[in-house]
Formats: C-alpha cells, sequence, structure tokens
C-alpha cells in the first residue's frame, strides 16, 4: 500500500527532516517529526507550525450554474460569498447525514475552490458529477495534484507571512481572502485552519512554486508539524473530523449533521437557497436543535444524540468506541480522545504569555444523548474500567489573539486566603482614603492621554452633586394639554427650567432646532436613534412585527467605528438580516488604501447606489479626519435615497466649529454623542436634529423623544444634567479658543513623536491628525505592554488595535488624545516635552516617573471654565453645602 500512496511536492522535505511517515487517505504523509506529538502541539500553541495539508482534495468549480450547482450539493448558502470570502460547509445526503465536510473559498470573481478531505477525494467527486449532470453549465476540474496546499497555524504566523509576501495579507477576520506573490509565485492567501488558533492562515500555491514558499516559510521561523499534532490540535479546538463525529457511529447509524456543533454555522435555511439535497432532514434536525437549547427534549427524534466535549476526570485516556455513561445507563460512544498538552501561563489579563513549563490533560469528544448537558457528569468505559468525566463548552479559546488558551474545567481543590473580619465602618474609611489617593495620583500626578475622558470643572462637579442629585423628574408632552410638559413628580421646576435652558444652549452650540438631552450617555443615545428609526418606519403598521432597518452603513469597529453602532453592540435589535450574506444588513464604508484612518468616497458613492441603505452612520472612536459629511449628503440627493444621515460625535463633540466640521450645516440629519469627552460635561449623552414641525420627517423627532422617554431612561440622572448645563455655558463661552487650540496641540504632539523616531500612524501631510486624537505604532501584540509601561511612569493612555490588528488583544497602537490636558494649560511646545517622556519609556525603557510628577506640577490649574475669581463666592456655598 505505502508504495502505491501519492506523495506531495513536500514529502523529501518531510524525510530530510527526520519525519516519521504515514499512510493516510491514499498519500504518504508525516506523522510528527522528531520533537514528537506533544511538542509540535505545544510549538503551534506557543510559535507557529506549517502542515503540509497537500493531501486534501482540491475542486474547482466555475461555469454559468456553478452557483445553483454548489446550492444544490452543498449545505452553507453559496450566494452569501462574495469575492474575497471563504466559509465552512458540508457536502450532505438526503438523509441529513454529511458525505463529507469541506471549505469553499471564492478567490476570483468567476470560480470557486472547494476543499475536501483526503480520504473522501474520490468519493466526493464521484458524488459532485454525479449531480454535475443535472447542471450541464458548470464545470469541475480535480486539482489536487496541481496544486499545492499548505496551512500556517499560531501566534507568529502573520509576522513569518508578512516578511516574505508582496501584497496585503487578508483582512484581520476570519474566513477572509486574498491573493498574494511570494518570489514571484501567486498564491491564494485565506484566514482559515483547523487548528482553533486565532491567527491562521492556509496558503494555494501552483505546484512548480511551492518548494520555495515552503523553504521561505520555514526559513523564517516555520515549525514542521505532522498529522498527529494536527489531530490533537483539531480535538483540542474542539473540531469535528470525518469518520469520527461526521460519517457513521460505532453502531453503523448515520451521525446527523446537526450532532456537530459547527453546523449551525453549516447549514442555511436562506431563501435564496431555496430546496437542497437533504434539505427536509437537516430542517428537521434544526428543529430538534432548537428544542434542545430550549430544554424541551420532546420531538427531538430527529437529533437523539449530539456530540459534546468531555474532560476524563479519572485516570486513562478515551479512545473512539469508548463507551460513555451517565447513572447506569449507556449514554453514547467516545467519537475522538487523546492526552494534549497545554502551556501553562505567566502573569495576568491581557498581559499574560505562555511560560515555559507545560501539563497534560486527556480530552475527548462523544456522541451522548441529547438530555446531557454542560456541567453533567459522566462515566467513560477505558479499558473495561469507568474513568469520571465531565461535559464542558470548551477546551480551548480563541479570542484573545495572538494566542489560542487551553480552558481546564478541572482544578484542584484549594482552601484559599479567607480575609479576616473588618468592621463596616473600617471599610467606609478605607474606601475613602483609596478614592482620595486616586484623586490625587490621576489629578495631580499623571498626563491623561486618554482620548475619550475629560475632567470636568470644580463648578461642573460641585454642581453634580447638588440637589436634585437623586430625585425624579419624569415628563413628557401630552398634546391634549396644548402640548404642555406633564411632570409626574411634584418638586421639578428648578429641573424643567435647568433643562430647557439645557436644550436651547445645546441648541445654540450645535447650530440645530431639537436636542434631546435627557440620554444618560452616548451609547443610550445611539440605541434611542436606532429604535426611534424603527417606530418611523412602522408608524403606518402598528398591528404587525415591527420590521427592522432593512440596511444600515457605518465604520466597521476594526477601521475605528463605534462599539454602539455595531450589530454586535447597540445596533444589534434593529437591523435586519441579510437574506444574502444571512448576517446583520450593516454595509462598511470602504478605507483609502494608502490611509486605513479615512474613508474612500468614491467606493462609498458606489455602495450606496448598490445598497440604498435607510440609516447611515459617520463617526468613530479612533478618529483622525473629519467625516465627509457634505459628500455623503450630495449622493444621498443625487441617487434619491430614502434614507437618513447621523452622525455619531461622541468623540469630537466638543470640537464642532471651525477648525473642525459643522455637521448640521454640512447636511447631517441627526448628531448623537458623549458629552465628557472632548465636550466639557459631565457623563451623559445627547441627540440633535435638523428636523423642523414643519419638515414631513418630524415624526421621526417625536419618536426620539418618545424612545428617551419612556423608552430609554426613567430617572435621568438630574445631578449630572445640572452639570451639563454649566459645562454647556463654559463650552459656549470658550469654544473657540479651546478647539483651535486642541487641533494645533495634536499636530504639535504627532510631529514631536514622529521626530523622536516613533511610529506615528495617519497622513504626514497634515501632521498625521486633524483632530484631538494620535495615534502612535509600538509594533504587533505591543500594546497593552507598552501602555501598561506608561502608567507605571504616570503617562495614562489607551492600547487600541490597529485596522490591521485581529483585536484589542493583539493592538500594537497606542491612542492618545490631547484634550484634556490642553484644558490643563499644555501647549505645544509642552507636548514636545511629553514625546521625549513617551519615547524615553517606549524605545529606551527608562523610568521617567518623577520627571512626569514634576511635568504636571506646570499643568494643575483648569483653563477654559469660569474662574475661582469670578465665582469664589458661589464656590464657597457650594462647598459647604456639599
Amino acid at each position: 500500500m505505502m508504495g502505491e500512496a501519492l506523495r506531495t511536492v513536500f514529502y523529501p522535505y518531510h524525510l530530510e527532516a527526520g519525519a516519521k511517515i504515514t499512510e493516510f487517505g491514499g498519500w504518504e504523509m508525516p506523522l510528527q517529526y522528531p520533537p514528537g506529538i506533544l511538542q509540535e502541539h505545544l510549538l503551534t500553541r506557543k510559535q507557529a507550525g506549517l502542515f503540509d495539508v497537500s493531501h486534501m482534495g482540491r475542486f474547482i468549480i466555475s461555469g454559468e450554474q456553478a452557483l445553483p450547482f454548489l446550492q444544490h450539493v452543498l449545505t452553507n448558502n453559496a450566494a452569501s460569498l462574495d469575492v474575497g470570502l471563504g466559509q465552512y460547509t458540508m457536502i450532505p445526503n438526503e438523509a441529513g447525514g454529511i458525505l463529507d465536510d469541506a471549505y469553499l473559498y471564492r478567490f476570483v470573481q468567476d470560480e470557486y475552490l472547494l476543499v475536501v478531505n483526503a480520504s473522501n477525494r474520490l468519493k466526493d467527486w464521484a458524488h459532485l458529477e454525479s449531480e454535475r449532470e443535472k447542471f450541464p453549465q458548470t464545470r469541475m476540474t480535480d486539482r489536487t495534484l496541481e496544486i499545492a496546499m499548505l496551512s500556517l497555524q499560531g501566534p507568529n504566523a502573520k509576522a513569518i507571512l508578512s516578511g516574505i509576501i508582496s501584497g496585503d495579507l487578508p483582512e484581520p477576520m476570519r474566513n477572509e481572502l486574498s491573493i498574494v506573490e511570494i518570489e514571484g509565485a501567486r498564491v491564494l492567501l485565506a484566514r482559515t485552519g483547523y487548528t482553533g488558533e486565532p491567527i491562521c492562515f492556509e496558503l494555494f500555491i501552483e505546484r512548480d512554486g511551492a518548494v520555495r514558499v515552503w523553504e521561505l516559510l520555514t526559513g523564517n521561523g516555520a515549525i514542521p508539524i505532522g498529522l498527529g499534532a494536527r489531530d490533537s490540535l483539531r480535538l483540542e479546538a474542539g473540531l469535528p473530523l470525518y469518520g469520527h463525529e461526521l460519517g457513521l457511529d460505532p453502531e453503523g447509524k448515520e451521525i446527523p449533521a446537526f450532532a456537530s456543533d459547527l453546523s449551525r454555522f453549516a447549514v442555511s435555511f436562506s431563501g435564496l437557497k431555496g430546496d437542497f439535497i437533504g434539505r427536509d432532514a437537516l430542517f428537521d434536525q434544526f428543529k430538534a436543535l432548537k428544542n434542545i437549547l430550549d430544554l424541551n427534549f420532546t420531538d427531538i427524534e430527529a437529533l437523539p444524540r449530539r456530540v459534546l466535549l468531555l474532560e476524563i476526570g479519572g485516570r486513562g485516556i478515551a479512545r473512539p468506541g469508548d463507551r460513555v455513561f451517565r447513572n447506569e445507563e449507556l449514554a453514547g460512544y467516545v467519537t475522538s480522545g487523546t492526552m494534549v498538552p497545554y502551556w501553562g501561563v505567566e502573569g495576568e489579563g491581557v498581559e499574560s504569555q505562555f511560560g515555559d513549563d507545560s501539563a497534560r490533560r486527556a480530552i475527548g469528544m462523544a456522541l451522548v444523548s441529547s438530555e446531557l448537558w454542560e456541567g453533567d457528569e459522566v462515566e467513560v468505559e477505558i479499558r473495561g474500567r469507568r474513568t469520571a468525566a465531565t461535559i464542558v463548552p470548551y477546551f480551548l479559546r480563541g479570542e484573545a489573539p495572538p494566542f489560542a488558551r487551553s480552558i481546564v474545567h478541572t482544578k484542584p481543590d484549594g482552601e484559599g486566603v479567607v480575609p479576616a473580619a473588618r468592621s463596616f465602618t473600617d471599610k467606609a474609611k478605607e474606601l475613602v482614603d483609596q478614592a482620595v489617593a486616586n484623586t490625587h495620583w490621576r489629578q495631580l500626578d499623571c498626563i491623561n492621554l486618554i482620548p475619550s475622558e475629560m475632567s470636568i470643572s470644580p463648578m461642573v462637579k460641585l454642581l453634580s452633586v447638588m440637589d436634585p442629585v437623586g430625585r425624579y423628574a419624569e415628563h413628557k408632552q401630552v398634546k391634549a394639554l396644548d402640548e404642555a410638559e406633564v411632570f409626574y413628580y411634584q418638586g421639578t421646576e428648578f429641573i424643567w427650567e435647568v433643562e430647557e435652558l439645557l436644550k436651547q444652549e445645546m441648541m445654540d452650540y450645535l447650530g440645530c432646532p431639537a436636542v434631546e438631552p435627557r440620554l444618560i450617555s452616548g451609547q443610550m443615545a445611539n440605541m434611542t436613534v436606532f429604535s426611534a428609526m424603527v417606530d418611523y418606519l412602522n408608524r403606518a403598521d402598528r398591528k404587525s412585527e415591527q420590521r427592522r432597518m432593512r440596511m444600515v452603513m457605518n465604520n466597521h469597529i476594526i477601521k475605528g467605528g463605534h462599539l454602539s453602532a455595531q450589530p454586535m453592540g447597540a445596533l444589534k435589535d434593529y437591523v435586519a438580516r441579510d437574506p444574502r450574506t444571512e448576517k446583520a444588513a450593516a454595509v462598511n464604508f470602504p478605507v483609502l488604501k494608502d490611509n486605513p484612518y479615512r474613508m474612500d468616497v468614491a467606493a462609498t458613492g458606489e455602495l450606496l447606489e448598490e445598497h440604498r441603505p435607510e440609516l447611515i452612520i459617520l463617526g468613530k472612536s479612533m478618529v483622525l479626519h473629519p467625516e465627509p459629511v457634505a459628500e455623503i449628503r450630495a449622493f444621498i440627493n443625487e441617487l434619491g435615497l430614502d434614507c437618513f444621515l447621523m452622525y455619531d460625535m461622541a468623540h469630537v463633540l466638543g470640537l464642532i466649529g471651525p477648525h473642525f466640521q459643522h455637521p448640521f450645516k454640512e447636511g447631517a440629519d441627526i448628531v448623537t454623542g458623549s458629552t465628557h469627552k472632548t465636550f466639557f460635561g459631565t457623563q451623559r449623552g445627547i441627540v440633535a436634529s435638523r428636523f423642523v414641525e414643519e419638515d414631513l420627517r418630524y415624526p421621526f423627532w417625536e419618536a426620539v423623544e418618545r424612545r428617551a422617554f419612556p423608552g430609554a431612561v426613567s430617572n435621568h440622572h438630574l445631578g449630572t444634567l445640572l452639570g451639563l448645563l454649566m459645562a454647556t455655558y463654559e463650552m459656549n463661552t470658550f469654544r473657540d479658543g479651546y478647539q483651535e487650540k486642541v487641533i494645533c496641540n495634536a499636530k504639535a504632539f504627532a510631529r514631536a513623536l514622529d521626530d523622536c523616531g516613533l511610529e506615528v500612524a495617519g497622513d504626514p501631510a497634515v501632521s498625521f491628525t486633524e483632530t484631538h486624537q494620535v495615534l502612535l505604532d509600538v509594533g504587533y501584540t505591543r500594546g497593552p505592554e507598552v501602555a501598561r509601561r506608561l502608567e507605571e511612569n504616570n503617562i495614562i493612555v489607551n492600547y487600541q488595535a490597529s485596522p490591521e490588528e485581529e483585536g484589542f488583544t493583539a493592538s500594537g497602537s497606542l491612542r492618545m488624545g490631547v484634550s484634556e490636558m490642553t484644558r490643563f494649560g499644555m501647549e505645544e511646545q509642552d507636548f514636545a516635552e511629553l514625546a521625549e517622556l513617551i519615547h524615553d519609556v517606549v524605545v529606551g525603557r527608562a523610568t521617567v516617573k518623577p520627571r512626569v510628577a514634576e511635568f504636571r506640577k506646570r499643568f494643575l490649574q483648569m483653563k477654559y471654565c469660569f474662574t475661582e475669581d469670578e465665582f469664589g463666592e458661589r464656590l464657597q456655598t457650594l462647598h459647604g453645602l456639599v
């Protein structure tokens, strides 16, 4: 058999590296290298493993009927794949079982690449060919022998690839694709993998150029890994393997597709997909799964068993076929099992790293009764002896890149340290002491560069704790009473006056006719707008289920977009599902290739015409430039779009004016914002609008007011409302000088950091920034560590993922803002001095804490606010009342 097996183009390299060769799926493949399976597993988790996966089947599907064909023979919705995306899918049979699981890629417009398991390649080909006869205008080519395939997995994978490619890595999200070159070889590159690693790539290379790619990858630090560790890695990640969790069970019965948890992402019942092989049986399984997840174990005949994860508590290693018992009754069978190693962790939280020590644990996957649940205790019969095991939700978590971290659920018992009993008086004294110490540190010793924070003036601070703090002033307009505002509580005349004055001051500041000031955060302000949008869109139908917004356009969170404007944030419950993509119907603004912090306006216009959103949301939390409000308004008018243009100005509310931009003058319909970032206020939120009663869209504004109260708030935090009015008086008094100085200081700070040799993000032509923010690149994944070292030196910054990074735990950027320290009197030359201190910490790893403390002493008096000279007696009165 070994002599008849196929060999990949990398076979000589496996032999040269001392690999133990085994036959798998008709191929001679490396089972392990001299380090051994356990060590290879650990090396992949800590560094980067390189897997020869050229034994996998690779079919090219093209032709006019390629899409209908794929919709018919695969479980997922191939129509959802734009060019540059891939998806996990399955090849079903009519009974709802799985002939194979697969990955479908769309690298180019006119063809698809389907990757199948090596052992099933010939079977899959025969099945697909028989079905292709129903789609005569479809072409299918088996290119397994002409295209090599490599898998590069692990935290160092990105750095290894970046050093050898010409072109761009795929966007930093799973299933994203790109096409690059490596020394002239065209390489199809996908962010996919079979290890659970968050930093994962699979490469497809024409055979002639593949060997050189292998040499460059290994020369750049990639470690060859065999099939043995590939199996233990996928098992630790809880990923199914055909012949184990898919196919036939130990009793010879078909394993339902939905027995595997991944099926929820691999099977689509989209109306656009239509009928397909096994759809009815799969839908029965899907309905059974919904019952199971609702803990309703009736009518689950289509899914009597599910694949769950087992953490083995006793001695022994579970193997496929071992029986699983629950309360002496047979519950099912082990489908996969082994002993896996895992790294110990040093440190805590976002800066924790793998240490030098490792341990081992026995884990498994089992097809067991669907009535079993996470946390249930079972027994596994291992070599005739029953061993305790626990059903667990996962073995591995990958949402904190660049590492995939092993999760051990069964921890040794520990007594722990019981704290000494203390009186509540002692606890209260300690709390006061800690608050005093923290305030002293943050206000007197530190340089605060968090761009989303602003210290409030003494007057604002004192007013925020005055009565009516803790009171209620719920009110609404009643049309039957000549549109009078009706209050539900007495003693509210003062706060009503405050609220009306605040509206007028905010309208003057923003340049608009309507402001809703009762919201208590920027996120709540956004949610109020989204809720009002749904209310407005359904104004003609108050009996049917309310429809959500059909399409929204926004800034992607990875490109600096606000969390609250994302489907994962406040937008979630108000935007529909796109029937094509089966994801939230949100389209993201494209960005310029040479400046990912600026919108590609021309490309945005094309997307607006294609998608015609009902709501367009401008605004970012990582913001270096004004948003193109006027240009978007021009597109809306030119295309005749029936939509609202919203600008979430949370970070730049305090910059509205000639030195930054005028959103309403430029065409915004709605502005939302936080009042405590660049604005001078207490922590609250506002919604503002250009609509007046005569406008046809004024009912939308009425919906905003309804969704503010009673929709979003009841008690709207009256003390901070009072403080916000004073802050708005200050802003309207000092805005011009403050705003001009903030932007001048930010530009000077960015230039100074650049002059120090630090890598500043943004466009040098505008001194890197046109706002209060400055972005500093400190190296991939180094953001948290550098931010901590700066904090230890009394410089407070915010680490942030750049548009090329996978998440905040992998961040290599620092996001800094100059607004608060500008308000404490820092000038351009002072920020240049600060840049040198930052350089000494970031590059020189120096301790500058004493220098920073002395530096801060020069900037303790707040500017751009009413002074004690003007309000001394009143301040003393306020102090006395506190």
